[in-house]
């Protein structure tokens, strides 16, 4: 017998394997655009044959990832199976970590949230606070009735950069001790599920763009303003993170501000910079931003100054993130987009006297589930492929 032919018996098994692989994660990849099909269907959809569709979706179907969810009887023909992904073969964990509140959730593979749990953040330390985190997912998890097992990837949303070489959160200055080394390994072996880290701003982005306004658009900007100022871009529907993960870090931008000391963007452009350019108008008492956007709501003339002084903060920041970016859609979201009904008309306003550019600009659809769902739906992305590899490969 010839080398050549040993290679190639050698080799026919692992390629018919591997395209046995390719066919199948094609069909569920399809499926998961389509809702439901048919073999028919799925056939005509992929170009592959109905005897190649059949055995993938039985081979999916016996793996636990696809199942029957009815039929459909066709004015000519045969009535046709439908299949679709089975939501429950897996599950992913997403959680936003926000200097006042800690949001959990888990979804199925379908994007569903099965529980969710939204929980004041008064942990006082970063151990406290990985505490709550892991305690707050756990109750979830329980909550939810699914497995623990069952939970295969999760992403955490946090203020700052998570550096992946020293394993820590970087420049999450609103969170004291959150960068210490080690936090999210921790985390991580006591939840037993392994977890991603990425900037929040960033997951807003993602999820405004998977479930809210920024569905279709080409290129768009998520601006947060809350307790402190972050950006995500979403081009072609990829997030974008330059070179070490810091793309969207508009608060470190300098400011001219009324200070000695050079202020940045995010002093500006913030909650607190709201309250206290309120202050600074004559207001008194405990103020939020909230109390302060409800009281210009009022016609108080302080609330209304500081609003627009806001507003024209905001409008430098969408100027200067569209001069670089050209965007076609900025969204305002984060605790102050909220309250975007106040803000649009002066940001608009004092745009058309900076720059001669007019991104559409329009507020959060999904307001403070903008980094939860974005969570989700990354971890969603992992857990899918995990799942397939997990249950394809059988016992």
């Amino acid at each position: 017998m010839a080398a050549s032919d040993v290679v190639e018996q050698q080799e026919q098994p692992w390629s018919r394997q591997r395209l046995r692989s390719t066919n199948e994660r094609l069909l569920l990849e399809r499926l998961r655009r389509l809702g439901s099909a048919s073999r028919a269907q799925l056939a005509r959809e992929t170009g592959l044959s109905k005897p190649t569709v059949s055995s993938a979706l039985a081979a999916l179907e016996s793996a636990g990832l696809v199942h029957e969810v009815g039929t459909h009887a066709p004015e000519r023909g045969r009535t046709a199976v439908l299949y679709a992904p089975d939501p429950a073969a897996g599950y992913a964990l997403g959680v936003d970590v926000g200097r006042g509140w800690l949001r959990v959730a888990v979804a199925d593979l379908d994007g569903t949230l099965v529980a969710r749990s939204d929980v004041r953040n008064r942990a006082r330390g970063s151990d406290a606070m990985a505490d709550l985190v892991v305690a707050t997912a756990r109750q979830v998890v329980a909550n939810s009735g699914v497995d623990p097992a069952e939970v295969v990837h999760g992403v955490v949303g946090t203020p700052g950069v998570y550096d992946e070489r020293q394993r820590r959160v970087r420049y999450a200055m609103h969170l004291p001790g959150w960068g210490r080394a080690g936090l999210f390994d921790r985390m991580h072996e006591e939840l037993g599920v392994p977890l991603e880290v990425h900037n929040d701003a960033n997951l807003a982005a993602l999820g405004e763009y998977t479930y809210g306004v920024g569905a279709g658009s080409r290129l768009f900007a998520y601006i947060m303003i809350g307790t402190g100022l972050g950006m995500g871009v979403v081009s072609d529907g990829r997030l974008f993170t330059g070179a070490h993960g810091l793309a969207g870090e508009i608060g470190f931008l300098p400011w001219p501000g009324q200070r000695r000391k050079p202020e940045r963007l995010e002093d500006a452009v913030s909650g607190v910079a709201v309250v206290e350019a309120a202050r600074r108008f004559g207001m008194t008492g405990q103020l939020t931003a909230k109390s302060v956007f409800d009281a210009a709501r009022q016609g108080d003339p302080a609330a209304v100054e500081a609003v627009g002084l806001e507003g024209e903060r905001i409008a430098h920041t969408v100027a200067a993130a569209t001069a670089v970016l050209d965007p076609d859609l900025v969204v305002l979201g984060g605790g102050v987009g909220h309250s975007v009904d106040l803000l649009l008309r002066p940001v608009r306003d004092h745009l058309r006297t900076l720059t001669p550019l007019r991104p559409k600009i329009a507020p959060s659809r999904l307001g403070e589930d903008a980094v939860l769902l974005g969570a989700v739906a990354t971890a969603l992305g992992t857990a899918r492929d995990l799942v397939f590899e997990r249950r394809s490969a059988g016992p």
